[in-house]
């Protein structure tokens, strides 16, 4: 469990861009946590933590800081990295999955056998920043769609104000580690 002090930390060492991609936008930027040994340790501790417990076959990532967190957090965890991708990525037989943008549609999809190995698998998604929930509601559906269980939707960062994690929540539990305003 984070305490407040180690959560005011991790928040430190977020860097924030304003204008970016695109003016009104104040862009979370993750590499400044990343390139910070004690940060980056930290936050790994704490999930590891929390998540070995909950008997995890999988950890899904989605492209492409979520890859980060999921990858270095399956190994971790002793367990396979999925990743969820943007279409048109992936290499295998592909299901995919659409959602709307502010100014039209996009798709994530995720190889057909992703989870073969074990029926009913149980995964966790994994996203650095959930603001709207689009992508990750697309990508829990993917899961579900392929014979997985998603047993939570995991982010680093939460912009709560942009409603996301209501509508996640109709696919599966969600879990942030820091909310940003």
């Amino acid at each position: 469990m984070l305490r407040d002090e180690e959560r005011t930390y991790l928040l430190e060492t977020i860097r924030e861009i304003p204008d970016f991609p695109k003016p009104g936008i104040r862009f979370k930027d993750i590499t400044t946590l990343l390139n910070n040994a004690k940060a980056f340790t930290l936050l790994m501790d704490h999930l590891q933590e929390r998540y070995e417990p909950m008997d995890l076959d999988f950890v899904a990532g989605i492209e492409s800081r979520g890859f980060i967190f999921a990858a270095a957090l399956a190994t971790r965890l002793g367990i396979g990295f999925v990743p969820v991708r943007k279409k048109g990525k992936l290499p295998y037989t592909t299901v995919g999955e659409k959602y709307a943008l502010e100014y039209g549609v996009d798709e994530v999809e995720i190889h057909i056998d992703a989870f073969h190995q074990k029926p009913g698998a149980r995964v966790l998604l994994v996203d650095d920043l959930i603001a709207t929930g689009g992508t990750a509601q697309a990508a829990a559906r993917l899961i579900k769609r392929v014979g997985a269980n998603l047993v939570e939707a995991l982010f680093i960062i939460e912009l709560p104000s942009l409603g996301g994690r209501e509508r996640l929540e109709r696919e599966a539990p969600v879990y942030s580690v820091l909310e940003c305003v």
